[in-house]
């Protein structure tokens, strides 16, 4: 594995970006925040990683919120 210290998601899994935003922004808010249906309707880990991993662009909208939300990716509350 290439060394990436400018990049901040560098040995984050989209599981634990996914994970790091339901338990910050729920999943009503994070539905409100970036709509798409499998956060909206019957949330779960499980179906919106099987979306976010076959749809780039609401991948990229989940990585942007997520570096968006500094407290998330520094550790810091």
């Amino acid at each position: 594995m290439t060394n990436q210290p400018n990049n901040p998601l560098h040995g984050k899994t989209l599981e634990m970006v996914l994970n790091a935003l339901v338990t910050h922004y729920g999943w009503t808010e994070l539905g409100n925040r970036i709509r798409i249906n499998c956060f909206i309707s019957d949330p779960s880990v499980k179906s919106s990683l099987k979306f976010l991993r076959k749809t780039e662009w609401a991948r990229k909208k989940i990585e942007e919120l997520y570096l968006g939300t500094p407290s998330l990716y520094l550790d810091v509350e």
